[in-house]
């Protein structure tokens, strides 16, 4: 792969508000072309960083550059390159959606044919003339996407855009940021706390926690995180006692009811796994599955990461 663009490049970021330091030393980049997880507890600095790179908040110390542009030294140029959503998107619920996009397209001087492009791509072309007031949370926060997308920009920032969205809510706006980042080459940035969904969407993420960068990972590398020297494996039985007894018990096994779990050297776990059946299949022990354990999910790598779950509290 050649050098990728840097589209967001985060350097040095320092943020006190009142006495208290939010941001320590934040350093980052996020690239065209994918979806960037900015993750962290509640509390842990996202939306401070997201408001500083959008303007919300203005920026103490450090170096920000959007598409190269100093958000300081450039701000207008580097402005131009942003679309975002954070908090909820503001919207007249009186007027229809292409009304409050038409409004939209005014205030920023944009072409109205803008608005039926960014309508098609969010999914919204048959409910476009309807009021806000009979849209659900889930079609009012894509046409926040659409509004943020009417001027084409090449960062889009959405702030834990899938907050109080239901199932299906949430994998339309999944699928709809993931074509926009792999299809048309826009860097996606969402912070979420939500690890299950920001698996699923993510290319890479980045892990804040108590104002601190911990690190930015790819998914494959959080799911290399996981792999040590060891592979768990489960075997489904008639007797795990009998079994466990068969194998000579030791540490590495543990009987649970039908269920017999074994930690194998990952370098011969295969061979070791083909052993063991033939083994418990000659002192006539029924077997009727086997299965790896499933390697770490990305919110096991974050509470080891942070030692903080989810939804933001302490591990005890």
């Amino acid at each position: 792969m050649g050098k990728r663009e840097v589209v967001l490049s985060i350097s040095g970021l320092n943020t006190t508000l009142g006495k208290k330091q939010i941001l320590h030393n934040i350093n980052m980049e996020c690239y065209a072309g994918e979806v960037f997880g900015f993750l962290g507890p509640n509390g842990a600095g996202k939306t401070t960083t997201i408001k500083t790179v959008v303007g919300l908040l203005l920026l103490d110390e450090g170096e920000i550059k959007i598409c190269g542009y100093d958000i300081l030294k450039d701000h207008e140029k580097a402005m131009a390159n942003v679309g975002g959503i954070v908090e909820n998107p503001e919207m007249y619920k009186y007027m229809t959606g292409r009304e409050n996009l038409k409004q939209y397209a005014r205030i920023r001087g944009l072409d109205f044919s803008e608005i039926d492009k960014a309508v098609e791509i969010v999914k919204l072309t048959n409910r476009i003339n309807d009021k806000i007031s009979k849209y659900s949370l889930g079609m009012r926060q894509r046409l926040g996407v659409a509004q943020a997308l009417m001027h084409k920009p090449k960062l889009l920032i959405l702030d834990e855009p899938t907050n109080g969205l239901d199932p299906q809510g949430i994998k339309e706006l999944r699928d709809i940021l993931k074509q926009l980042a792999h299809e048309d080459g826009v860097c996606v940035v969402v912070s979420s706390h939500l690890m299950s969904e920001m698996e699923l969407m993510c290319d890479r993420v980045g892990i804040i926690s108590e104002g601190s960068m911990i690190g930015t990972y790819t998914m494959e590398e959080i799911v290399s995180q996981s792999k040590g020297r060891f592979a768990e494996y489960i075997i489904e039985t008639d007797d795990a006692e009998a079994a466990k007894a068969v194998l000579g018990g030791g540490d590495g096994l543990i009987a649970q009811g039908e269920m017999l779990y074994l930690n194998l050297n990952s370098a011969t776990a295969k061979e070791d796994i083909a052993q063991t059946i033939k083994l418990l299949t000659q002192k006539n022990i029924n077997i009727y599955s086997v299965h790896p354990k499933d390697s770490k999910k990305l919110e096991d790598v974050f509470i080891e990461l942070t030692g903080k779950t989810e939804g933001g509290g302490q591990i005890a």
